[in-house]
């Protein structure tokens, strides 16, 4: 892996990295959290905390805190995790809820390990799910540059008009102000009261299918994502996961697949 950030001394080989990158590696967050928690003073180097986001350590000479808990170990060694699930209604995608309500990290045995969801389903949309340890992955995977698609099956209320749906697919200006990007939209099937369609967004702004066809009338009933970038499982049912193999990491971050290795299971 290529190393960024880093530079040396005659006395002292000294390999720094950004704080954030180095929290995100440590499975503790993503990047964009990390940055949270380091601006709100809950990271800590050799005792001092600190607040400012281009703040360099070294975990092989610099003691590193979150949350008052030594993050150094986590980095040493760690064996990356990456688990495909199929998230049920009815779980949210996030470490932590004040609420209470149930946490897609709950559907895996903790013989998984620590992993965080990449990015986020609503609460009521269904389907696939990447959670892991790899803050490199799941900044490649967010990042819009990179255009990682996301795939969704969506069952609207009423049958849109194809002038209507013409709109969406060159993009619309949602109630917020924001800007979606052109997507791909196609019918699946209809009946007298409601249709079915694909889309596939390169973007994943907060429940921009919902907000999508709100604005044209259509309100949404139904909301699966059925794939991520090469990813896919149609054998994969609702609340079950999987290992993700080193050949499907590969195709994900945009490099040549492998032979398939360590196949994939499913679990309860």
């Amino acid at each position: 892996m290529t190393i960024h950030d880093s530079r040396s001394t005659i006395h002292d080989l000294r390999m720094e990295h950004r704080l954030q990158k180095l929290i995100a590696a440590a499975g503790i967050a993503s990047r964009r959290h990390a940055e949270e928690l380091i601006t709100s003073g809950k990271v800590s180097i050799n005792g001092q905390i600190v607040k400012e986001l281009g703040t360099k350590a070294d975990p092989d000479h610099d003691h590193i805190k979150v949350n008052g808990k030594l993050i150094n170990p986590q980095l040493k060694n760690q064996e990356k995790i990456y688990v495909l699930l199929n998230k049920p209604r009815g779980y949210l995608s996030s470490l932590s809820d004040p609420e209470g309500r149930p946490l897609v990290t709950e559907l895996l045995p903790q013989s998984v390990g620590k992993v965080h969801p990449v990015g986020r389903l609503d609460f009521n949309t269904e389907g696939l799910l990447i959670l892991t340890n790899d803050g490199q992955l799941t900044n490649y995977v967010t990042a819009a540059r990179n255009r990682v698609s996301k795939v969704y099956e969506v069952k609207v209320k009423g049958v849109p008009t194809e002038v209507a749906i013409a709109r969406l697919r060159r993009g619309v200006t949602l109630e917020d102000g924001t800007r979606t990007a052109s997507a791909k939209i196609k019918l699946l099937h209809q009946t007298e009261t409601n249709a079915w369609f694909e889309v596939l967004l390169h973007q994943g702004r907060n429940q921009q299918v919902r907000r999508m066809f709100d604005l044209i009338g259509h309100s949404v009933l139904k909301l699966r994502r059925v794939r991520i970038g090469s990813l896919t499982d149609e054998s994969l049912k609702p609340g079950y996961w999987r290992f993700l193999t080193g050949a499907e990491v590969k195709r994900l971050m945009g490099g040549p697949s492998r032979k398939k290795a360590n196949g994939g299971r499913k679990q309860d």
